[in-house]
């Protein structure tokens, strides 16, 4: 079975967000802060779990990044002990995700499979989407190669597919074309979203119908005021901006955390 398929069908996963401070390695890391990136990111997800969230994404945000499927050793370093750190600060249910922006996907899977991670969110898996840093060209191949060789096939893997992070470029293909793209290359699961909840319900609907088999998580856009519409199409979320006391990059407010989770399991009722 997929690792990401809920049995029932029924069940949505409520992934909430890990924002990092600018890593060591990168440009803008202010130094001799690591320790504190590293006490904050635990606490955030400890209060997603205690909130509970079935599992968080500790996601980079390095304020510049390089469009190659690359990372800084230093900066993969301190990935992997922050997710070490997080995985044994959580339960063993608790799925921990790993992004390492803007699409160094094969460093997020050598993390994710060394510091006992569950999966990664690949910025971009297929074809090629032109970001403020530049034109980001992912190699399918290469990744999926790169997994097998580390034995982190059980690692999976959560493509964008029309979202903040990734619109397809050049030519015309729909979000369901992408979807079934990504599907076919060895993707676990695909994330979208849209700021109207109307469009992403239809792209949700269009994605369901062209690869029914294939997990739709949301990647972005919902709050406690929509969740439970938008979560009834798909089957989970990653949430950040409404769980953070502070909006975004703030500290994740467990009581907030609690209150999306309800909102959420009392509409699969």
């Amino acid at each position: 079975m997929n690792s990401w398929a809920v049995p029932d069908g029924r069940h949505k996963l409520v992934l909430g967000m890990v924002h990092l401070a600018p890593l060591p390695g990168t440009p803008f890391h202010q130094p001799h802060t690591f320790p504190e990136i590293l006490d904050t990111a635990v606490a955030s997800a400890r209060a997603l779990y205690d909130g509970g969230a079935d599992g968080c994404l500790i996601q980079t945000v390095d304020r510049v990044y390089s469009v190659a499927d690359e990372s800084d050793p230093a900066r993969t370093v301190a990935m992997g002990l922050i997710a070490r750190a997080v995985v044994e600060a959580t339960g063993g249910a608790f799925r921990v995700g790993v992004q390492m922006m803007r699409n160094a996907t094969r460093a997020s899977l050598a993390v994710a499979q060394v510091a006992g991670g569950d999966y990664v969110r690949a910025g971009a898996l297929v074809g090629q989407t032109l970001t403020a840093h530049g034109m980001v060209r992912p190699d399918p191949l290469e990744v999926m190669s790169y997994r097998r060789s580390i034995d982190a096939e059980s690692v999976g893997i959560v493509a964008d597919i029309d979202s903040m992070h990734f619109t397809w470029h050049g030519g015309e293909k729909t979000t369901a074309e992408v979807a079934r793209a990504a599907g076919t290359v060895g993707a676990d699961a695909v994330s979208l979203s849209h700021p109207d909840p109307r469009t992403a319900l239809r792209m949700i609907a269009s994605v369901r119908e062209a690869v029914p088999h294939l997990p739709i998580i949301l990647a972005g856009h919902t709050n406690h005021d929509n969740a439970a519409r938008l979560l009834a199409a798909a089957d989970g979320a990653f949430v950040g901006t409404c769980l953070e006391s502070e909006g975004w990059g703030g500290k994740v407010d467990t009581g907030l955390v609690r209150r999306y989770v309800d909102i959420v399991r009392e509409a699969e009722r």
